[in-house]
């Protein structure tokens, strides 16, 4: 391509390309934290409580098994609860069997529900939503057309294969849990959903780097909840030493996505609990 055409391009895909970014999702995911009725719990005997925790030990113990669709439980520590149940699922319909099964347990009777967190696994594609505009545009075909729908979801298609470990991910089995919902400021003096989208992409590659100098020790699951929670995105920090969540959060306060664009919510940490472990825990 000549160099005065591919200029040409790109000055098209800058002027005509929509300033959404794409985006790929999966596994759909609730965030459920409870508080123990100690008052009430203590208040039953020793066979009540042993035949509650029987019957939840055994259904804990079957959605926790590894695969696309399990759960995991969370001892919090402080006082924004007792527990948290983390559950992952295919779709919004398994999220809400999973969450009346919970509710049918007679252990349920005894735990209140805190906070919960609706969301999507998310995987943005800054860097390729450029080409694949621009290749379009460069074909002629008009964005939001049959044609163009078309051809993103071609594009599309082939990284779904290559990234559904991602997509689709097991609840890491690491030993502490930091979870904590997010939004990008969009208020009158910083607004990152006016920036252009290549300004966008270029912060969230730099943003990137710093999670990347984790790998290994710290694994990272970012779910959407745009039109499904108050925030805008839930991030969940899984490892085996809670320092390192401090220290990964600490140095992104330095970049300039987190200094300037970003808002955290609440932060929720807690300790893996297997459901056998259950009845240990809760006994008084």
């Amino acid at each position: 391509m000549r160099p005065e055409h591919s200029n040409a391009v790109a000055a098209t895909a800058a002027g005509e390309a929509p300033a959404v970014p794409l985006t790929m999702e999966g596994s759909s995911v609730l965030h459920q934290m409870m508080r123990v009725r100690w008052s009430a719990w203590r208040g039953l005997s020793s066979a009540a409580r042993q035949e509650l925790l029987a019957e939840a030990v055994a259904a804990l113990a079957e959605m926790e098994r590894p695969g696309e669709r399990q759960s995991a439980l969370y001892s919090l520590l402080g006082h924004k609860g007792d527990l948290m149940f983390v559950h992952f699922r295919k779709d919004f319909e398994e999220l809400n069997q999973v969450e009346w099964k919970l509710a049918r347990l007679g252990l349920s009777e005894y735990l209140e529900q805190t906070s919960s967190y609706l969301s999507v696994v998310e995987l943005g594609l800054y860097e390729s939503t450029s080409r694949i505009y621009a290749s379009l545009l460069e074909k002629g075909v008009a964005p939001h057309s049959p044609e163009w729908n078309a051809g993103i979801e071609e594009a599309l298609s082939y990284q779904r294969k290559a990234m559904a470990p991602r997509l689709w991910p097991e609840i890491p089995p690491r030993k502490y849990c930091c979870f904590y919902p997010m939004d990008r400021r969009r208020g009158e003096e910083k607004n990152w959903y006016m920036l252009p989208l290549s300004e966008r992409a270029q912060l969230t590659d730099s943003h990137g780097k710093v999670g990347r100098r984790y790998a290994g020790v710290v694994r990272q699951i970012i779910t959407t909840s745009v039109g499904f929670d108050d925030w805008e995105w839930g991030v969940d920090l899984f490892a085996d030493d809670p320092l390192v969540f401090k220290k990964l959060i600490y140095e992104m306060r330095f970049d300039e996505v987190s200094a300037l664009y970003a808002m955290f919510g609440t932060f929720y940490v807690g300790l893996r609990v297997a459901a056998a472990d259950l009845a240990q825990m809760l006994d008084v």
